[in-house]
C-alpha cells in the first residue's frame, strides 16, 4: 500500500519528529511505500493566496482554485502534493496540538492543496462518498497537557471534539475513511521508559491501519439525514441519534442504529 505522512513541526528531534521517523521504519518494514511531506522543511507557504493560480484571479478565490485546477495552471508545489493524495492508500496527518488545533503550516497545506474541484465542490459528494472515498487517513498528535484536560469534563474538552474538525470537517468530508486518531498526552520531558511505551503503542497502531475500524461518521447521502435541498437541507432527522447524544457525536452512527437499505437507497444525491 502506499502511505503518504504530511509531517509539521519544526523541530525534528521532537516527540512528533521521532514518531514519524518510527512510522517510516515500521510502515516500510511492512512492505508499504511511504511518502513524507515535510512541511517545515519545505518551507511551505501557509497562506492561501492567488499567487498559486498561474495570473487566474476571480471571481473569487474558491472559484479560482477551480479554474486553475481543471486548466492545469495550478503552480508545481500544489499539484505534486495533490498526486500524492491520489497515489496514497493510507494519508497520515502528523503534528502537535497547538493552542487546540493544527498548526498554521499544516492548515495552509490542506487550504491551498485541497481545492475546489479537486478536493469539494458543487459536483462533488462529500462526508463518505467524496472524492477521496476508499482511501483511509489517521490524525497522530502529541499534547502537552494531562490526559485528564481532555475528557468529557476536562478543563480542556474532549479530545474527540478538539479534533472532529479535522476528522469530520476536512477527512470524512471528503470521503476518507477516518481512523480513530494516535493521542499522546503528557508529551514533555519523557525519560526513556515513556517514551518506548509510547512508541510501542505506536507501532501496533501502524501495524493494524489497514484493519482497524474507522470512526463510523453518517454518509450525508446514507438516509440519516434530511434531503441535501439547499437551504435546509443535510439536519440529522429526528431519532436517528441514541437517547442523550449532544453535539458532535450526533454525526457518528451508534452501534444499535444503521441506515436502513430502503431509507439510504431512496436518499436524494448531489
Amino acid at each position: 500500500m502506499n502511505v503518504l505522512i504530511v509531517y509539521a513541526h519544526p523541530d525534528p528531534n521532537s516527540l512528533t519528529g521521532s514518531l514519524k521517523d518510527l512510522a517510516v521504519d515500521v510502515l516500510r518494514a511492512d512492505g508499504h511505500e511511504v511518502v513524507v511531506t515535510d512541511l517545515y522543511a519545505m518551507k511551505w507557504q501557509a497562506a492561501a493566496d492567488y499567487t498559486d493560480f498561474d495570473g487566474i484571479t476571480g471571481p473569487d478565490l474558491m472559484h479560482a482554485s477551480g479554474a486553475a485546477y481543471r486548466s492545469g495552471r495550478l503552480i508545481e508545489e500544489v499539484r505534486v502534493e495533490q498526486q500524492k493524495l491520489l497515489d496514497a492508500d493510507l494519508v497520515i496527518l502528523q503534528f502537535p496540538l497547538w493552542w487546540f488545533t493544527m498548526p498554521a503550516i499544516l492548515k495552509g497545506w490542506i487550504d491551498r492543496v485541497f481545492t475546489y474541484g479537486f478536493a469539494y465542490g458543487a459536483q462533488l459528494l462529500r462526508y463518505g462518498a467524496g472524492p477521496f472515498v476508499g482511501k483511509r487517513a489517521m490524525v497522530v498528535t502529541t499534547a502537552g497537557g494531562r490526559i485528564g484536560h481532555y475528557t468529557e469534563r476536562g478543563v480542556n474538552g474532549p479530545i474527540d471534539d478538539l479534533l472532529f474538525p479535522i476528522n469530520h470537517g476536512v477527512l470524512s468530508f471528503t470521503g476518507f475513511e477516518v481512523l480513530p486518531p494516535f493521542v499522546e498526552h503528557s508529551a514533555v520531558h519523557l525519560d526513556d521508559q515513556r517514551y518506548a511505551e509510547i512508541a510501542e503503542r505506536f507501532r501496533q497502531r501502524l501495524t493494524t491501519a489497514f484493519t482497524t475500524e474507522p470512526i463510523p461518521y453518517r454518509a450525508e447521502s446514507g438516509g440519516d439525514y434530511t434531503g441535501l435541498t439547499y437551504p435546509d437541507g443535510s439536519e440529522l432527522l429526528s431519532g436517528r441519534e441514541s437517547p442523550g447524544t449532544r453535539g458532535f457525536a450526533l454525526h457518528i452512527a451508534g452501534p444499535d442504529r444503521e441506515p436502513d437499505e430502503a431509507t439510504a437507497a431512496s436518499a436524494p444525491g448531489r
